[in-house]
């Protein structure tokens, strides 16, 4: 009997010492857990922008691309203000995919021949010299993307804007759509409200629109995108009211009534310096375009405008938040809304992290590997049952692309064709 119950007293400390030895085991375990499951949920929730993405498999590649729109900017000043646009043509058409870049094929249409792009959109060959100078130092490592989103971010930093960290990991889209470009991107006729709308279903502000209409603090503009405001605005046969007098007898000059609309003019008074002096044109009067001026006659816009002009670090710190968040859209599918998609990505986020936590709670309590994973492919499928299958509820905004005929609506002056005596030799 004394025997029994010493071997009992042995079992029992045994048990409790290979129970401790069990907790202990779990515990170290636990890092590896979380690691494992932060890893599945990335590889789940697909494409995550992060920024240095490519500091292990391209270290070099962010300060190769600024070396590179350095000389692109000593070759032409006017370039790097091209090569910034890019971001805005690209990530409002379908997500920053880099699809603006590609040329037509013979069952696909591309966006360089656009309504808003063709004969405006220039310096394409910068990005081709920033690509081949990547792939001899990275081979098939950064994507296109990513580089029309590092050369935006350096066209400003180099003109004496401000400088950010740039989120980078995009993928390159195989395809483009013309139709989609000529459907959402605005006109250089088109006005604040206009604006407004289109960014807003973007999840972009009213603040956010009027600092990113700031990129035009760089560069130049055509004659072509002003004429009816020189001499028709609104159909009226008049020159748009809101122009100040010395500053349209200038753009008179530069685009007179039937000559060359490929001239290009100033956007603004220092167009190669980036700072706030876009927006104190615009409180003058002087804004190029009329999309550019309509921003201070309207009431909504025109608080913005007023503060950018008068401080110029509250500019810098309004762009790079914009240009950021402007990064930030991605391909999604096109069945859905942008709303939509981005109530599929939060949900997605929160779904699997909940699923995350309490399959690590409950593995870790039970001791049990295989517990977890359970549960946690259990939220996998509950997640995939909510957020891929395009439920009602993902197009409750559904996006008003803006009537790409809108210029239709104020006839181009007619071009008067001077008498040939006028040009008669004497």
């Amino acid at each position: 009997f004394i025997n029994q119950q010493t071997k009992s007293l042995l079992l029992l400390q045994s048990l409790k010492h290979n129970t401790k030895k069990e907790k202990k085991k779990s515990m170290s375990l636990l890092p590896h857990l979380i690691l494992y499951l932060t890893l599945f949920t990335v590889a789940v929730t697909g494409e995550t922008l992060r920024p240095r993405f490519y500091r292990e498999t391209c270290p070099e590649a962010e300060s190769i691309v600024r070396k590179e729109m350095k000389k692109a900017m000593i070759k032409e000043a006017r370039s790097v203000a091209s090569v910034m646009r890019f971001q805005f043509h690209d990530c409002f058409v379908n997500g920053c995919d880099a699809s603006l870049l590609l040329d037509d094929t013979p069952n696909m249409l591309g966006e360089k021949l656009s309504l808003s792009n063709i004969d405006s959109l220039r310096s394409f060959e910068v990005v081709d010299d920033i690509k081949e100078a990547l792939e001899k130092a990275c081979p098939a490592t950064v994507s296109c993307a990513d580089i029309v989103i590092m050369a935006a971010r350096d066209a400003v930093a180099l003109t004496g804007g401000p400088d950010w960290e740039v989120k980078l990991g995009r993928r390159d889209s195989l395809t483009a759509s013309q139709k989609d470009s000529d459907d959402i991107m605005p006109s250089p006729r088109a006005n604040a409200t206009f604006l407004i709308d289109l960014f807003e279903r973007f999840n972009l502000s009213v603040k956010d629109m009027v600092a990113l209409s700031g990129s035009h603090s760089i560069g130049q503009g055509r004659c072509f995108s002003i004429m009816f405001r020189l001499y028709n605005q609104s159909g009226s046969g008049k020159p748009d009211p809101a122009l100040e007098p010395s500053y349209r007898k200038k753009l008179d000059k530069l685009c007179p009534l039937g000559g060359d609309e490929n001239v290009t003019g100033d956007l603004d008074a220092t167009p190669q310096v980036f700072d706030n002096q876009y927006f104190k044109d615009l409180v003058s009067g002087r804004g190029f375009l009329n999309s550019d001026q309509t921003l201070y006659t309207n009431r909504v816009t025109r608080e913005y405008v007023k503060m950018f002009s008068e401080d110029q670090d509250e500019f810098f710190r309004a762009f790079e938040q914009g240009m950021v968040k402007l990064g930030d859209l991605q391909s999604g599918r096109p069945e859905m809304d942008w709303q939509g998609q981005k109530l599929v990505e939060q949900l997605m986020q929160i779904l699997l992290v909940i699923s995350g936590v309490v399959a690590v709670v409950v593995g870790y309590t039970t001791e049990s590997f295989r517990t977890m994973m359970l549960i946690y492919a259990g939220g996998v499928v509950l997640t995939t049952l909510v957020t891929v299958p395009n439920w009602p509820f993902y197009n409750l905004h559904p996006l008003k692309w803006l009537d790409p005929s809108e210029a239709d609506k104020y006839p181009k002056p007619e071009v008067v064709v001077a008498s040939k005596k006028k040009f008669s030799k004497k």
